[in-house]
């Protein structure tokens, strides 16, 4: 990577970043400024926060450590190289796209914007949206669309839309979704939970722990259809897609020694965190760190299926269960 240069002050109307550290933020100082454009050519460095009228990614690596904000769009280009790191919220009132083909793209906080397209992303927080699209991508929060969501092979920690289309093969970090009408899905996609994945041990390279694994969701079998009423009265058709009824399992885990929410409440955390964490081996050694570039790179092995967890049904036998009780 090349030397920095370091800039304390820019008083621009068009800002071009290549090879640069900016000390501070980059925010309007007068209203000639509130239409400015930022683009990033490569090799950047934002300490603060960031305010553009369109802010364009068109090659990484690339950290901004601030909250950025861009009034008409925040665009990767879709051949952008190297990691472009956000390590705060990420908002516009019109666009995020990053389609990104050849690169990657992590975000460490939420994502806001009418229209949000993401390929190839890792979100720490949740999305928020009108319109969003999601291929091979991570939202460890949940993603939220106002009108049409579509997933492709992706992981979610939940999702609420009105309309939700998928394909590929998609996990679940969390027991239920939901959406307004039936979703729409094309052949040979899976949706898989990963809610007693045993996801600590596996970031840990150790075996899982007995009676954890994924369960396949069966989107027939495990929808029901729930009606919400409002304070003034008003009706939603719901339906949700859930493995709650299928979790009796949990009964027969140890949920003490399950770090599955440490995993992602560590992600979302990321630089915000005090200290560096780290998982405790089974032999009481200290076991790998709890970054967020790591644990984007465990989340995409398992959406890749280089990281194999095993399969449960969910089920479990009352007889089983009741030793277990007595």
């Amino acid at each position: 990577m090349a030397e920095l240069k370091d800039i304390v002050d820019l008083d621009s109307n068009e800002v071009v970043l290549k090879d640069n550290r900016v000390t501070g933020s980059l925010l309007p100082k007068k209203n000639a400024e509130l239409g400015r454009n930022v683009t990033i050519n490569g090799n950047v460095s934002i300490e603060g926060a960031l305010y553009a009228e369109t802010l364009e990614v068109k090659m990484g690596p690339a950290v901004l450590k601030g909250a950025v904000f861009a009034n008409n769009e925040v665009h990767l280009n879709m051949d952008c190289k190297g990691l472009i790191h956000f390590e705060k919220s990420v908002a516009s009132p019109k666009s995020v796209a990053a389609m990104l083909t050849s690169g990657a793209a992590i975000f460490g906080g939420d994502i806001n914007a009418p229209s949000i397209k993401l390929k190839n992303c890792f979100v720490c927080g949740s999305v928020y949206g009108t319109e969003v699209f999601l291929e091979n991508s991570v939202v460890l929060g949940g993603v939220f669309a106002t009108k049409t969501l579509s997933i492709n092979t992706s992981t979610l920690g939940t999702f609420n839309a009105p309309e939700v289309s998928a394909g590929g093969i998609n996990y679940l970090l969390y027991p239920t979704a939901f959406s307004v009408e039936p979703m729409s899905i094309l052949p040979g996609t899976e949706f898989w939970n990963l809610c007693l994945a045993d996801l600590g041990s596996l970031y840990k390279g150790e075996t899982e722990k007995d009676n954890t694994g994924k369960i396949r969701m069966d989107l027939t079998h495990d929808t029901q259809r729930t009606i919400l009423v409002d304070k003034e009265g008003t009706k939603t058709l719901v339906n949700s897609y859930s493995v709650a009824t299928r979790v009796l399992v949990s009964d027969l885990i140890d949920l003490d020694k399950f770090e599955n929410h440490f995993l992602i409440i560590s992600a979302s955390l990321g630089s915000q965190a005090l200290k560096q964490y780290s998982l405790t081996l089974a032999n009481g050694e200290k076991g790998p760190e709890l970054t967020v570039s790591k644990i984007a790179e465990f989340f995409f092995g398992i959406l890749s299926g280089k990281t194999a967890i095993k399969e449960i049904s969910g089920q479990v036998d009352f007889d089983e269960l009741k030793q277990l009780k007595i």
